[in-house]
């Protein structure tokens, strides 16, 4: 009893130890964490409760529930507003707030057809999807200062914003602060904020300057792993990009995310990311600040992106000036690498989601944009770089092949070892691995040039999947979006009959399956025609059954990588034949296709 009670507290005082530093080295971190969020929130609550970007107008976010009680034109038809005009985007920015809430693409639409809507990136508050940005102050702590809010009224010096004409909006406090916002615009996506803040006044006055973006409602996703979509940020010029989507935000404490946690920062920028469109405020890089991300739950939630920045004092006579930048647009490569290496904004280029194989992704991209600027047509540039790719790996993919070449010769070798031993399994594989050894064949070497497809083919899915470029971009024929699946479907007999089977219920997503997919099938059964059959029930079942499952697999991926799929399909038929041809071996293709056909027949 003694050594069982010995054992007991030996294990209590472990546990003990086990739990207290768990505690010390993990859990009070965490706690100290939170607890500097609550107190960080509890300030900047109390610093102005009505903070920008409110639910309705004179309601603080989070407070009460938030409904869509408005069309996008009767929401519009609230504030008076400035038109604006550019070659990229069309909208207005109300009068109201001086918030930037109406803006459309000019070149993107929301369908292939020319004559569908623009695609509308802002939109007010009280409107369905309403989406929008805001630049404003917040008082200290207890402080009743008359700042510039959702509910401000500005005057404007002009009638329409253009890259040529700027707008200059005032407000005065009637206290003796005076606000005057300098608003400018590029021939692109970039808008340029220049606040100057003047203190007429005889007191000297403090306040937080906060530039925000919000989206009430949850927004719609494309819902892919492969991409991300939702709150996006670099907090800090040095900083890696921060991701949180819109249901992952509601795990943080408070619903919030504040970076960094501890200090202030200086350069980057953050807001929203949707597929092919973003929209992100970016502080002035000499000026510190910090990242929030919030959300408002609700009937209807909220979530904002916010730039806070450091307390600004004004003495009596004195004046501020501050500048902050917005990117509101289409996510094109080439505009987001100008705005970062002409303009300065270090790391805006992350907007775009390459994932953790940029190094992959990146280059391919390259490579697609630089022959599509010599052809005219993406999907052409798909087929060039396929040969590209096919020239890289030759050496490679010619060592497979004869070895494959060999591994056809030494057929009757290995079938004379299966008669000889049939019932002694082991002897069989080993008496085959020295009969590879002797005749130098790698029996894996047929899985070489699928393997080496693998990267290539995850840059291209990424690319067709991310990049705005590809949007749209037709082929030939049918295929009028190689980032879309093929439209056709032979389940509707290509579209005679009168219905959509990937909208039937439980298993209709397995039903899309169009001309392009069902060609890569047939492609890919004569590629596996071409080697031996295993000799192994299983392996022999695996291999018929691939061209199928591979079918049915990319009928619902984008129809450029299909297209891609297929012509490396029948390159490698092609390769493999003239390999086969120089190393003296007969191409058994034909026979094989003909013994299939013979076998079913029979």
């Amino acid at each position: 009893m003694q050594q069982d009670s010995r054992n007991l507290l030996i294990a209590m005082g472990l546990s003990l130890l086990v739990i207290l530093g768990w505690s010390h080295f993990f859990g009070a971190p965490k706690v100290e964490q939170a607890r500097r969020m609550q107190q960080q929130l509890s300030q900047m609550e109390g610093a102005g409760a009505a903070h920008p970007g409110v639910a309705e107008p004179g309601q603080a976010p989070g407070q009460g529930p938030v409904t869509q009680f408005m069309t996008r034109a009767e929401a519009l038809a609230q504030s008076k507003r400035i038109p604006l005009e550019t070659p990229s985007l069309f909208g207005s920015i109300a009068l109201k707030g001086a918030r930037l809430d109406d803006l459309s693409l000019r070149h993107y639409r929301e369908t292939t057809n020319p004559k569908s809507p623009n695609i509308i990136l802002l939109s007010p508050s009280g409107a369905p999807d309403a989406y929008f940005v805001d630049f404003n102050y917040v008082a200290q702590n207890g402080g009743n200062l008359k700042l510039p809010n959702s509910d401000t009224i500005w005057a404007a010096d002009g009638d329409k914003l253009t890259p040529a004409t700027p707008v200059t909006l005032t407000f005065d406090n009637g206290s003796g602060l005076i606000f005057k916002r300098k608003v400018s615009v590029d021939d692109h996506y970039l808008f340029t904020v220049t606040d100057t803040v003047e203190n007429r006044g005889k007191d000297t006055v403090a306040f937080f300057p906060d530039s925000s973006v919000t989206r009430q409602g949850t927004p719609k996703t494309s819902g892919y792993s492969v991409l991300h979509e939702g709150f996006v940020g670099v907090i800090g010029a040095d900083a890696r990009s921060t991701e949180i989507t819109y249901h992952g935000i509601a795990k943080e404490t408070n619903e919030a995310k504040v970076l960094p946690v501890d200090s202030y920062a200086e350069g980057g920028w953050l807001g929203f990311t949707d597929k092919y469109w973003a929209t992100a405020v970016i502080p002035d890089p000499t000026e510190s600040y910090k990242g929030w991300f919030r959300e408002f739950p609700g009937a209807l939630p909220q979530y904002q992106a916010d730039a806070f920045g450091k307390a600004r004092t004004l003495a009596p006579g004195a004046n501020m000036v501050l500048t902050t930048r917005l990117f509101a647009g289409a996510k094109e490569s080439s505009i987001l690498e100008y705005y970062e290496k002409d303009v300065g904004i270090k790391k805006l280029d992350l907007l775009i989601d390459w994932g953790y194989f940029f190094f992959i992704t990146r280059p391919m991209f390259w490579l697609l944009e630089t022959i599509y600027k010599l052809v005219g047509n993406f999907g052409v540039a798909i087929l060039a770089v396929t040969l590209v790719v096919k020239l890289l790996f030759f050496p490679l993919a010619n060592r497979s092949y004869l070895s494959m070449a060999k591994m056809k010769e030494a057929q009757p070798k290995i079938k004379a070892l299966q008669e000889l031993y049939p019932d002694d399994k082991m002897k069989q594989q080993q008496e085959m691995m020295e009969l590879y050894k002797r005749e130098k064949i790698n029996p894996v070497s047929g899985c070489l040039p699928m393997i080496l497809q693998i990267p290539v083919f995850f840059s291209l899915y990424k690319v067709l999947f991310v990049a705005i470029e590809m949007r749209q971009a037709p082929f030939f024929g049918w295929i009028k979006d190689l980032s879309a699946p093929d439209p056709t479907n032979i389940f509707n007999l290509f579209g005679l009959l009168p219905f959509e089977p990937t909208q039937l219920p439980v298993f209709g997503h397995f039903l899309h399956l169009g001309v392009w997919p069902l060609v890569m099938g047939v492609s890919m059964w004569v590629q596996m025609k071409m080697n031996p059959e295993p000799t192994d029930p299983v392996q022999k079942t695996m291999f018929a059954w691939m061209p199928v499952i591979f079918t049915f697999m990319l009928g619902s991926f984008p129809a450029g990588l299909v297209i891609y799929w297929t012509w490396n399909n029948l390159l490698s038929v092609s390769q493999q034949m003239l390999i086969m041809k120089k190393a003296g071996v007969k191409v058994e293709l034909f026979d094989n296709l003909r013994k299939t056909f013979s076998r079913k027949a029979a």
